[in-house]
């Protein structure tokens, strides 16, 4: 039988997508792309309304491709809103974040048995270990994507996710160690660490656990006991430790780090973090807003200052550093006043690139219901705002770097003969060439900026 999927969503769906294909390729099944097929599972986002409404169109449109195929609803979405699918009468069956593991013997069930329930979604807030797929998968041309954890304690009040992946759960360090050194086997030689919430590495694991993985892995000074008070793990095995075993795995060449929040930034992180020479460059910090107002409705458990102070740890510690970060404008209660606050405050930090949203209310999260709502016209006009402002800081970076000799990883060729790259500091480098680049790191001289992306030649030996 034919299957397709349809992943949207974060980089952590897209590895599960990768995962749950992988099942299903050991039974037997044929993965495709656009071909006619048996079974589609659609593998939702509820991030945003936007993310469901689209989820809700995959699903629909799924059908459509062959009336007779199994259309599956599973992840973020399936799992907050089974009901509002279930309105879907395209959808044959729908599973929620843990039925992704056994995803194969759920569907080859339901085929036998159609007359069994649509719906098996369990309770994510009682899982309390990390479920391992247990198979190698990358999921992006010369770059692995590997997924360390699970869940969210944050509770920010915009978001669904923690009620859509439940509590903190993070991955054994072997398992991942054991996935990594079997892709650099691959030839892959970019590794992006992902998960719903990676500052938190470590934080479920007990003190037995922690004691035994600081055995294993050859820890021997002590260490501050973890208080599970506090808003991140502040001892024993975290981010920290991983990350250093992880350097030492040989023919990986680059390690980036997928989205991470100000708290985890500490003069320990950044100075153990610094020594690590395959650690990228390039650093995704969550901001939301430039105004401690919205912050504290937002439930984000920082300040404008506090994220200052990270941004200079990391400035201090890593060179030619590019900091990008997301931003919400049209939070409930941002007055013009607050949002030029955010404004201001963006200017003066200067990153490298802004991914600005415009808010939407969640259907239960507390902002849903906070007074405040904020006109789609006026959302849209401090969206653009921050849009141009993202534009100008890359602009301006870019061009510092006309001249400048940078080690790239390409990737893919474009339509128009180019080949395309990232540096360790991800700019989007383009070399015009007739050779096939494809997974090589090699020495590029920045000649132009073309738009936003870097236009440069192999420097010749």
């Amino acid at each position: 039988m034919k299957v397709h999927f349809i992943s949207l969503g974060c980089k952590t769906n897209q590895y599960e997508t990768n995962a749950m294909e992988q099942g299903f390729i050991k039974k037997g099944y044929e993965i495709v792309d656009e071909e006619k097929a048996d079974i589609y599972i659609i593998n939702t986002c509820s991030v945003t309304n936007i993310a469901e409404r689209k989820s809700r169109q995959m699903l629909r449109k799924a059908k459509s491709m062959n009336p007779d195929a199994i259309i599956v609803a599973s992840g973020c979405y399936a799992q907050v809103a089974k009901e509002e699918i279930s309105k879907i009468k395209e959808v044959d069956l729908i599973l929620g974040i843990n039925e992704k593991n056994n995803i194969v013997e759920i569907i080859e069930n339901y085929i036998k048995n159609k007359s069994e329930g649509k719906e098996i979604v369990t309770d994510v807030m009682h899982q309390k270990n990390y479920e391992d797929f247990g198979v190698v998968t990358y999921t992006e041309a010369n770059r692995a994507v590997v997924k360390i954890q699970d869940g969210c304690d944050r509770f920010c009040t915009y978001c669904i996710i923690p009620y859509a992946r439940g509590r903190v759960r993070s991955r054994n360090p072997e398992s991942i160690i054991k996935e990594i050194e079997e892709i650099a086997e691959k030839g892959i030689k970019e590794v992006v660490l992902t998960g719903i919430h990676i500052a938190s590495y470590g934080k479920d694991f007990d003190e037995t656990k922690v004691d035994e993985y600081r055995k294993i892995y050859g820890y021997t000074e002590s260490y501050e006991k973890f208080n599970p008070k506090d808003d991140l793990a502040t001892g024993g095995f975290r981010l920290i430790e991983l990350l250093e075993q992880l350097n030492k795995i040989e023919k990986i060449e680059r390690i980036r780090l997928g989205s991470i929040e100000p708290k985890l930034i500490t003069e320990e992180f950044i100075e153990r973090l610094s020594k690590l020479e395959k650690i990228c460059n390039h650093f995704h910090l969550s901001l939301q807003s430039g105004c401690n107002d919205t912050l504290k409705r937002m439930n984000r458990r920082y300040s404008t200052e506090e994220f200052e102070k990270s941004l200079e740890l990391i400035r201090n510690k890593f060179e030619d550093v590019m900091i990008t970060t997301d931003i919400i404008v049209g939070f409930p209660g941002e007055t013009e006043e607050e949002f030029e606050k955010t404004y201001n405050y963006l200017k003066k930090i200067k990153l490298y690139k802004m991914h600005t949203f415009k808010y939407s209310p969640k259907k239960g999260t507390v902002a849903e219901k906070m007074d405040g709502q904020v006109e789609g016209d006026i959302k849209d006009i401090r969206s653009e705002k921050i849009i141009n402002l993202s534009n100008q800081n890359q602009l301006e970076y870019n061009k510092k770097y006309i001249g400048r000799k940078l080690d790239v990883l390409f990737e893919e060729m474009d339509s128009d003969g180019y080949f395309k790259g990232h540096t360790s500091n991800y700019m989007l480098v383009k070399v015009k060439t007739n050779k096939n680049l494809e997974n090589n790191i090699l020495k590029i001289e920045i000649k132009n900026v073309d738009g936003l992306e870097l236009i440069g030649e192999e420097v010749k030996n």
